[in-house]
């Protein structure tokens, strides 16, 4: 009953980390419709990357006994091609400066990862010590993954506007890390349930904001199209003893 909880649980949390991954694809139609990356921030998809890149490889049988994470497996394998998608279409629509940047912050990803890959194959020589080792790297990558929507949140404070944070992303950035503190939990393994613990009170702080300067967007809009109209209605009440004094 523990285990088959335990992997149904692992199969709503892969699918609901499957709609986080895609869930950019709406913003990088608009980015290549566009030819411009406007406002939007790579940072949170290359931190991303990092967490796919470290979670894929704990949870092979080199590091995790057996295949007794293979849904981490499958689905941050499907996290580096989405998460290196992105980053490469990011690259090819943004200015000259910004492209410096994206391959500054992505280059020692890869090697982060290349690295903890290495010392956890020669360095440790039992599933044990390996895991306490790439747990605690994938630790460190999972909080840069979940603090990077502060630099998103700090803008939709500022400009007290949700355009460049999608609710479909928070609801899914929600969703996902409340599922996989459940399966860390059931599995008793705390590098898969500690860093979502920071993850589902940034999902929610993410889905507070979005509530509340949506509402401000939506009840700011009205107020435009009432100024507008009292306007036009001004200007045909200036117009009509001018058509009247011409019949």
């Amino acid at each position: 009953m523990g285990e088959g909880l335990r992997l149904a649980v692992g199969v709503m949390g892969n699918a609901a980390s499957l709609l986080l991954y895609a869930a950019p694809i709406l913003t990088f139609v608009r980015v290549i419709r566009k030819r411009s990356t406007e406002e939007f921030s790579c940072v949170p998809y290359i931190v991303t990357l990092a967490n796919c890149l470290i979670y894929t490889w704990y949870g092979l049988p080199v590091v995790s006994y057996k295949w007794e994470n293979f849904p981490l497996v499958t689905i941050n394998g499907l996290g580096i091609f989405f998460e290196v998608s992105f980053i490469l279409i990011y690259f090819r629509f943004s200015e000259s400066r910004t492209k410096i940047k994206v391959a500054i912050r992505t280059i020692p990803v890869i090697l982060y990862s290349a690295a903890t890959v290495a010392i956890s194959s020669f360095a440790f020589h039992d599933h044990h010590h390996r895991k306490l080792f790439t747990g605690s790297v994938g630790l460190l990558a999972s909080v840069g993954m979940y603090g990077s929507p502060l630099v998103v949140m700090k803008q939709v404070i500022t400009t007290k506007s949700v355009e460049f944070m999608p609710f479909y992303l928070s609801f899914f950035s929600f969703l996902a890390s409340s599922l996989w503190l459940a399966y860390g939990l059931l599995s008793h393994d705390l590098f898969i349930a500690s860093p979502n613990f920071l993850g589902v009170p940034f999902g929610i702080l993410q889905l507070v904001l979005y509530i509340i300067y949506r509402k401000k967007s939506v009840m700011e809009e009205p107020k435009n199209w009432d100024l507008e109209k009292n306007n036009e209605d001004k200007s045909k009440q200036l117009q009509l003893p001018a058509d009247s004094g011409k019949s």
